[in-house]
């Protein structure tokens, strides 16, 4: 029975659609404690003072406690995991400021009491005198030091990180370039708004000083261990529990001051506590995305052909330094060329601290970035070159006989065919049609106008081996673990060390289990996201989970099947080497009538009765797998848009999106991923975008403000796919998580940008708004923007 690669339904959807699933918040738990934070109003202010008598006095209010109140619970301050350089500038920074406020939003006391609206209520109450400071917004403000936002370092500079393998060759390649391009383009901040906020809920045992704690996370155990380590908690008192989780998108890869704080009050006052996010708390108080300046060089040959890349990125890393914030903008630094088979390289990254938020992994997380500023460049490029910007692309393309590529940057690519890829998004587009219908209504003079972009993309996937995340002075590892059980009646638990929160995994793992025993999807059960039942792991983010959990479950079920046919093998009288698994059996090879049904050995197993001399009863294995390197999945996506130049309104027409994610477990989980991810790219291009004024405000703090796209915005999406396997892991998986996101932004801003490049314009700053569109174009009616002829 072949059950990979069928388009099985998820086993998590019922509960999902039927209101069946439980949230953090849904959690009922009598006597516990309300918190609520008290947030600053300023973005940059010494703390004078925090009066909280009002508060205290207030019904229900159990406790208020300020940084000050709670500085002996901190073992350390809260973790950065990736310290980048090794003179990385990183101030402490606690769940609640001591003496200083360095964003809206920062947290400056909390209220605990008897209920939630009590200890909103109560937080109205808290007093705090400032002493104002001018804030720092701005990245080249930032740069500049006029204000240094944390004293104690002298500067606004946390590290410079530079990837050149050879200055020289960068050089003379640039030196003796038939044609440059020099592109500066901006990654606007966004905010994740994940549809259900982050929540905690802390359970203190009545004995033996435990803990169990209910946390909205993508990463239960990552939390564990930090938790321990910040509150000076032994690991093996604490549990983490991690429910049905509402969307994280990498904003819940994060060990937040809510989840911290709510583990000190639960110990300190020895009751259950819980805390749940507002959505315009969401706003401030969980991280922020990209936000980056990128300046991309690249040099080309008479031909068009990519000789070099040249990268520099101001990347703002907020307030502070979450638990991987700096690593972020270094997850693309390696991925700046592209598909594109460059000779030489050069990347530098200086990042800053600045008066807003923290940021921190959002989706796709430094690839979608890289991939933005390469495939904008590519286009600019395209138009210096004057070809069309697919042609380019076939030019410059990695030669799928090069493979495993080993690019300049250091990286080894396991695979790929990105023609292929790029043929059949052209064919799905029209494109040959589309540049007709283009050309037509420029000569009739319409005033909405045609435009067709393209995103050739590659991603790293599965980041590992762990020794290669050493060597990136990450701290954690790249493995990740899996049991496979079988019972005593032939049903099978799965342990996974990987955390799902929307990706299907109890659907995708079920079917690895049940395709390589022979058995249905239905008997095999998925248990995750509890480190009480499944102790090991590095959950769930940076399309890691099939790569590296997956290919850990099927080495685990290998095991698991070389066991069971040697228990066969002993009660048919035969080598083991002659069994086969057919039909839910094991039979002798030419032999079908000598076989036992799967159950039968399953049930032999759990009794020992008649095993192998020597062999362990029972019918189970654990893998811990550590690939030998990235996987890395690929594709393109073509955007087609009308933009009516009288009004700048951008009309998404038509989609195509391409992927190659190397085998398919589910088709239809795949499809799910990339719609998903097409919409949040789309989104950064067209709509999202968080804006702070000059005082350090987020004037989009509220749904009402900051626009995310409905269905009604968004086109029917038409996807496809073409199948490279990886040869890193035995599935030949390579991950699809982020892939929409990756390719959707810049097809989109491409095909915004071809729409009017015969007016002139030449870029656009995302979102790409009615009125920034509008505006592009009468900056480039008045000489504002280079014009060049038409494509």
């Amino acid at each position: 029975m072949t059950v990979i690669g069928t388009r099985m339904l998820r086993k998590e959807d019922p509960a999902l659609l039927t209101g069946e699933a439980r949230y953090v918040h849904d959690l009922v738990v009598p006597g516990a404690l309300h918190l609520a934070v008290v947030r600053s109003v300023m973005a940059n202010a010494r703390i004078r003072a925090i009066d909280t008598s009002a508060a205290r006095s207030m019904p229900g209010v159990v406790e208020v406690l300020t940084g000050a109140d709670l500085v002996g619970e901190w073992a350390a301050p809260m973790p950065c995991a990736w310290p980048v350089t090794p003179d990385m500038r990183n101030p402490p920074h606690y769940p609640v400021a001591l003496d200083k406020a360095n964003y809206v939003g920062d947290a400056l006391a909390v209220v605990v009491a008897e209920s939630g609206f009590q200890a909103a209520d109560a937080v109205g109450a808290v007093v705090v005198d400032y002493e104002v400071l001018p804030a720092v917004i701005e990245l080249d403000d930032a740069l500049s030091d006029r204000v240094v936002i944390h004293e104690e370092l002298g500067t606004n500079t946390s590290y410079v990180w530079e990837l050149t393998p050879d200055p020289d060759k960068v050089e003379a390649v640039f030196g003796s370039a038939a044609h440059t391009v020099s592109e500066r383009y901006v990654q606007q901040r966004l905010i994740p708004s994940a549809m259900e906020p982050r929540g905690v809920c802390v359970l203190p045992e009545p004995f033996g000083g435990e803990f169990i704690v209910y946390s909205s996370t993508q990463i239960p155990h990552i939390l564990k261990i930090m938790l321990g380590i910040t509150c000076g908690i032994p690991e093996h008192k604490l549990r983490v529990v991690v429910p049905v989780v509402g969307g994280g998108f990498g904003s819940k890869l994060d060990v937040y001051a809510e989840e911290l704080l709510a583990l000190a009050i639960a110990r300190r006052l020895r009751r259950p506590v819980r805390w749940t996010e507002e959505r315009s708390e969401n706003s401030v108080a969980t991280i922020q995305g990209r936000g980056q300046i990128q300046e991309i060089d690249l040099a080309a040959d008479a031909d068009g052909k990519v000789t070099g890349v040249r990268v520099r990125l101001l990347a703002d890393m907020g307030a502070y330094l979450q638990l991987i914030t700096p690593g972020i903008p270094l997850l693309g630094a390696f991925l700046y060329h592209g598909v594109y088979d460059v000779a030489a390289y050069s990347f530098r990254c200086t990042s800053v601290f600045t008066n807003k938020t923290p940021t921190d992994a959002y989706r796709g997380a430094g690839r979608p970035e890289a991939t933005y500023a390469i495939e904008r460049a590519m286009d600019a490029l395209a138009a210096e070159v004057g070809v069309d910007p697919a042609e380019l692309r076939r030019r410059n393309f990695i030669a799928p006989e090069a493979f495993p590529y080993h690019s300049v940057p250091g990286l080894v690519f396991d695979s790929g065919n990105y023609e292929g890829a790029l043929d059949k998004a052209l064919e799905l587009i029209g494109y040959a049609e589309i540049r007709d219908e283009q050309e037509k209504r420029r000569a009739a003079g319409s005033r909405v106008h045609l435009g067709v972009g393209l995103s050739s993309y590659v991603e790293m996937c599965g980041l590992a081996p762990s020794r290669v995340l050493a060597s990136l002075n990450y701290s954690a590892g790249g493995w990740e673990a899996a049991t496979v059980r079988v019972l005593p009646t032939a049903k099978v638990e799965v342990v996974t060390g990987t955390s799902p929160h929307g990706q299907g995994h109890e659907t995708s793992w079920s079917m690895i289990v049940a395709d390589k025993l022979g058995i249905d999807p239905a008997d095999v059960d998925v248990l995750h996201s509890d480190t009480a039942v499944s102790p090991s792991g590095l959950d769930t983010y940076g399309s890691r989970s099939l790569s590296v959990g997956g290919t850990a479950l099927y080495l685990a079920t290998e095991k698991v099947l070389e066991k069971a046919k040697a228990i066969a093998a002993h009660q048919l009288e035969a080598a083991p080497e002659d069994i086969e698994l057919v039909g839910g059996g094991f039979r002798v090879a030419g032999s079908p009538s000598r076989s036992v049904p799967f159950a039968a050995i399953a049930f032999e197993a759990f009794t020992a009765h008649n095993l192998p001399d020597g062999m362990e009863p029972g019918l189970s294995a654990s893998v811990t797998w550590d690939p030998p390197n990235f996987t890395f999945p690929f594709g393109t996506h073509a955007c087609v848009v009308e933009v009516d130049e009288e009004t700048g309104q951008v009309t998404v027409r038509d989609y195509v999106a391409v992927d190659d994610c190397g085998n398919q477990v589910n088709p239809l989980i795949v499809e799910g991923q990339v719609h998903g991810g097409v919409v949040q790219g789309l989104a950064q291009a067209l709509f999202e975008e968080a804006v702070y004024d000059e005082d350090g405000n987020l004037r989009t703090a509220t749904l009402a403000d900051y626009l995310v796209p409905s269905a009604a915005d968004v086109p029917a999406l038409r996807l496809a796919s073409t199948v490279t396997p990886s040869p890193t892991n035995p599935l030949g998986v390579k991950g699809v998580g982020e892939a929409g996101t990756i390719a959707a932004t810049p097809a989109v801003i491409n095909a915004v940008v071809d729409a009017l490049f015969h007016l002139g314009v030449r870029d656009i700053a995302m979102p790409a708004s009615p009125q920034r569109v509008w505006e592009a174009i009468r900056a480039a009616n008045t000489g504002g923007q280079r014009k060049v002829a038409d494509r």
